[in-house]
């Protein structure tokens, strides 16, 4: 797909080898400096990374590397640059669709329609006005979603690693204290060993009775079991998870069945036209940079594995 966007516009000094399987990319990896290759199969994806043994900048789609062999590109000096914040509009758009969908009970209109029955009473009168939200990872993603519930009236407070701290923006150490102030708990960080299980029993304890927990980062943030009681307490009002541990989640998980649980199978990031186009540009700008010497945009710091 992305051939469609990057040949017309490729330098003549690249020569530029395409391949359709992962077998031809086996094979075309020696000896190529650039690669921008990306599969599913992770243990299939780190073969062809340990192929291209001359390689000097690995190009992905994907933000969260984990499953990556971060530490031997780190050793080998490898350049890499990712897919941040190429899927935040899509992703940031399933945020509010989680929020609204629960806010206003939306799943329970959409059944009562299947039944053709007219409800006599809404079943959701939250809103989102006037409510306070708590996002956990200030990337491309948290900040757009930061931006949309500031123009809906969301009280917005930010967790980020770096950066000036204000009322506001909380560092890495101040979060968990405050968690019981919010209505919302959005999840938005990297998965690296500092972000793993980052919610578990104590954090979803102190959570606000009836709070809703939302996830778009990666499943293995959340402690499954701790979630799946407090939702089954009601201590959580719900949780909107497009991400699970496991994935894809088994058929017979208790989190399927819990009614106040909402899964959309980590679709937020492909609900879209345009992540091609978007990679695309972004490789070709970079082309430019790494020609010329200059820093590559979207580069990855290799320690901190994102």
């Amino acid at each position: 797909m992305a051939r469609l966007f990057l040949e017309p516009h490729l330098p003549a000094w690249l020569d530029a080898r395409w391949y359709s399987n992962k077998h031809e990319a086996m094979a075309m990896g020696p000896g190529a400096q650039i690669g921008w290759f990306d599969l599913y199969d992770k243990p299939a994806l780190c073969a062809l990374i340990a192929n291209a043994d001359d390689m000097r900048w690995y190009n992905t789609l994907l933000a969260g590397l984990d499953g990556l062999p971060l530490r031997e590109l780190h050793a080998r000096g490898l350049l890499v640059t990712n897919g941040a914040g190429i899927n935040a509009v899509t992703m940031a758009e399933y945020v509010l669709m989680g929020m609204l969908t629960i806010a206003k009970g939306y799943r329970a209109i959409v059944r009562a329609q299947d039944r053709h029955e007219w409800l006599p009473e809404p079943p959701g009168r939250a809103e989102l006005a006037g409510s306070r939200a708590l996002i956990l990872g200030y990337g491309g993603i948290g900040k757009l979603v930061a931006e949309q519930l500031t123009a809906l009236q969301v009280e917005v407070t930010v967790v980020r690693r770096q950066g000036a701290l204000t009322g506001r923006v909380l560092g890495p150490d101040q979060w968990r204290p405050v968690l019981g102030g919010f209505d919302w708990v959005i999840l938005a960080v990297p998965a690296t060993p500092q972000t793993e299980r980052m919610i578990g029993a104590a954090e979803l304890a102190a959570m606000k009775p009836g709070a809703v927990l939302l996830n778009v980062a990666r499943g293995v943030v959340v402690d499954t079991d701790a979630l799946v009681e407090s939702l089954r307490t009601r201590h959580l009002g719900a949780a909107f998870l497009d991400v699970t541990d496991p994935e894809p989640l088994p058929a017979d998980h208790p989190l399927w069945s819990l009614d106040n649980c909402h899964i959309t199978m980590h679709m937020s990031g492909r609900s879209q036209t345009r992540m091609f186009e978007r990679a695309s540009q972004r490789f070709l700008d970079n082309l430019n940079r790494f020609r010329a010497g200059q820093p590559l945009a979207y580069q990855v710091d290799l320690e901190q594995g994102y």
